[in-house]
C-alpha cells in the first residue's frame, strides 16, 4: 500500500457518523500552517471561495491554475506535518476534470469535494449556462474521479460529493439532494455535503437528521459561525454527521479583523 493511500485510509476513517471530522477550511499557505500546528487538527481543507478571494477572483472565475497554485503552497505545508489533504475541487472546471483529479493527487492530495453544479453546462431543466449536471452525469463524473485516483494508486481517494440541488434546479429540495446523494454513494463516493445555498442561512435540525438518516450518517455540514441560532458542533456530533466544515467563513471573519487593526493603527493607536 502506498504512503498517500495511507493518508487517504487516514482521512476515511476520520469520516465517522457521530464522531465527525472538523474542518477549518485554508486557502493559503499560511492559514495551513497555522491551523496544521494545532493539537486539534486532524487534517487539512481547502475552500475554493477562498482561494478564490485570495487571488483577487469572484468564486465562479476561479481557474485550475490559479486553484493549483494554492494547493501545491498548501501541500507542502501537509506534507511536514503528516496531514491528510482534501481540495475543493468545484465542479473539476468541467472537462479537465481528470486533469485536475491527477494534479491534485501528484501533489500528494487524498480527497476532493466535488460539486454538481457546473457552471459551463446546460444545466438540468433547461435552465441554461450554469446549472445541475443530470444525476446520471453526475455519477458519472465520480466515477471518472474514482477511475483515476486508482490507476495512482490511491483507491481509497476520499470524494466528498457536495450537491446543490436543496436550492437548485427544476427539483430543489432535501427530498432531491437525499435522491441525488445516495445515487453519488452508489457511485464511488464517499461522503456526502448537501450545501445550504447561497444565502448560507443553513438547513434545519429536523432536515440535518432526514440526512443523516438517508445517508446513513455518511453527511458532510457547514458550521455557520456567522450568524446566531445554527446547529453547534454537538448538536451535530449528536445527530450523527460523519464531517463538519467551515467554508470561507475563517477568512470572512478574518479579514474583518485585519481590516480593523489596520484601521487602529492608521488612527494612531499605539496598543
Amino acid at each position: 500500500m502506498s504512503t498517500q493511500n495511507a493518508l487517504a485510509q487516514r482521512l476515511l476513517s476520520l469520516q465517522t457518523p457521530g464522531q465527525p471530522l472538523i474542518l477549518t477550511n485554508i486557502w493559503d499557505a499560511i492559514t495551513a500552517s497555522t491551523i496544521a500546528s494545532l493539537h486539534g487538527t486532524k487534517a487539512l481543507a481547502t475552500a475554493s471561495f477562498a482561494i478564490a478571494a485570495a487571488a483577487g477572483l469572484a468564486d465562479e472565475d476561479l481557474d485550475l491554475d490559479t486553484n493549483l497554485r494554492a494547493v501545491q503552497a498548501i501541500a507542502r505545508v501537509t506534507k511536514k506535518h503528516d496531514l491528510p489533504l482534501t481540495v475543493d475541487m468545484q465542479d473539476g472546471f468541467g472537462e479537465r476534470l481528470e486533469e485536475e483529479i491527477r494534479r491534485v493527487i501528484e501533489l500528494g492530495c487524498v480527497g476532493c469535494n466535488l460539486e454538481d453544479f457546473g457552471r459551463e453546462v446546460q444545466g438540468e431543466g433547461g435552465q441554461g449556462k450554469g446549472g445541475l449536471y443530470g444525476i446520471e452525469e453526475a455519477c458519472e463524473r465520480i466515477k471518472r474521479v474514482r477511475k483515476i485516483a486508482e490507476e495512482l494508486d490511491v483507491p481509497d481517494f476520499v470524494i466528498n460529493a457536495r450537491t446543490d440541488s436543496y436550492f437548485a434546479g427544476p427539483k430543489a429540495g432535501l427530498d432531491e439532494a437525499i435522491t441525488r446523494g445516495k445515487a453519488y454513494l452508489a457511485a464511488g463516493a464517499s461522503n456526502i455535503f448537501i450545501w445550504g445555498g447561497p444565502s448560507r442561512n443553513g438547513w434545519g435540525k429536523g432536515e440535518v437528521e432526514k440526512a443523516v438518516k438517508a445517508l446513513d450518517g455518511k453527511l458532510n455540514v457547514i458550521l455557520v459561525r456567522m450568524k446566531k441560532g445554527g446547529l453547534g458542533v454537538e448538536e451535530l456530533r449528536e445527530i450523527g454527521v460523519a464531517r463538519i466544515s467551515v467554508g470561507p467563513q475563517l477568512m470572512i471573519r478574518s479579514m474583518a479583523r485585519v481590516k480593523d487593526e489596520a484601521e487602529a493603527i492608521l488612527n494612531g493607536e499605539t496598543v
